[in-house]
């Protein structure tokens, strides 16, 4: 990572951090569990552009799950997993040059680390199985609804606003 510490990153990271929370925050009663529908997913598109991304999907994260019935293991977890997630989406940032290559492994980092971590957070940790009779039925139930939801958000929503970004940084210095 790029280790040259600037206002510029500072603040990018705070408004990331905050756009995470908030987004979350605004849809709370439907943001956490086996099916959720959290927008600000789509920042996790953001670690192809800017290193500081990374700890700032991390703390957005662990704000927002501040909310989760999933207490403490949510937070620590979830937390986690979108730290994992941020790391390998900018890695591939870093390493990918071919656009679109780099935004289907970009997205798919965010996508398959929640859909394997969180599953395990509302099963195996909270003992939540849903309607299932079984807790490898509930998780891999579960896999199935987190991989969708995230698939939705982070590709659905993160690519429209990967090319904005990209326009951006053509005409506005705090882009870059």
């Amino acid at each position: 990572m790029n280790k040259v510490f600037t206002t510029r990153r500072l603040c990018r990271a705070g408004i990331i951090a905050a756009l995470y929370t908030a987004l979350t925050y605004v849809f709370a009663p439907f943001a956490y569990g086996p099916l959720q529908i959290r927008p600000a997913e789509a920042l996790c598109i953001l670690p192809l552009f800017y290193a500081e991304a990374v700890p700032a999907l991390f703390v957005g994260c662990l704000l927002s799950n501040l909310l989760s019935v999933y207490s403490i293991f949510d937070i620590a977890f979830g937390s986690l997993a979108t730290l994992l997630a941020a790391v390998g989406s900018y890695l591939v940032g870093v390493y990918i040059k071919k656009e679109g290559l780099k935004i289907f492994l970009g997205g798919l980092f965010p996508v398959l680390v929640n859909a394997i971590v969180i599953p395990v957070v509302i099963v195996f940790l909270c003992g939540d199985l849903g309607a299932q009779k079984t807790a490898t039925a509930a998780y891999f139930t579960y896999v199935g609804s987190i991989f969708l939801s995230q698939t939705l958000w982070v590709y659905g929503g993160g690519v429209p606003f990967y090319f904005a970004i990209k326009r951006l940084q053509s005409r506005l210095p705090f882009f870059r």
